[in-house]
């Protein structure tokens, strides 16, 4: 079994169409006796000028976005080799822009002039 973690940014086989891309891991690592199972945010080339698409600039990554609208949970054996991973600040931007897809949190209020 392949180890991985939590803001590591892996290349993915993420099926016919996706073809295989990078992908940052967003679950925490399974235990044994859990299913061998992945959640991951895409990496694209192609952003959109949108909140759900978060630019995190890193030297091992073409310039794009994670697209946290494409929020995918795979088998961990779909997962090919470690690209690198980012700080604890980077998997925070992250880690808001899913939180607010989801409704777990409430978008800012636009700032009063």
């Amino acid at each position: 079994m392949v180890s991985h973690g939590r803001g590591e940014v892996w290349l993915v086989d993420l099926g016919m169409a996706a073809k295989t891309r990078p992908c940052l891991i967003l679950s925490v690592p399974f235990a044994d006796v859990e299913r061998a199972l992945v959640t991951l945010v895409p990496h694209t080339t192609h952003p959109r000028p949108s909140r759900f698409d978060v630019e995190v600039p890193l030297r091992f990554l073409s310039k794009g976005a994670f697209y946290v609208q494409g929020l995918v949970t795979v088998p961990s054996v779909k997962l090919i080799r470690r690209l690198g991973a980012l700080t604890p600040t980077q998997l925070g931007l992250v880690e808001d822009a899913v939180s607010m897809w989801l409704g777990l949190t409430q978008p800012a209020a636009p700032a009063a002039p």
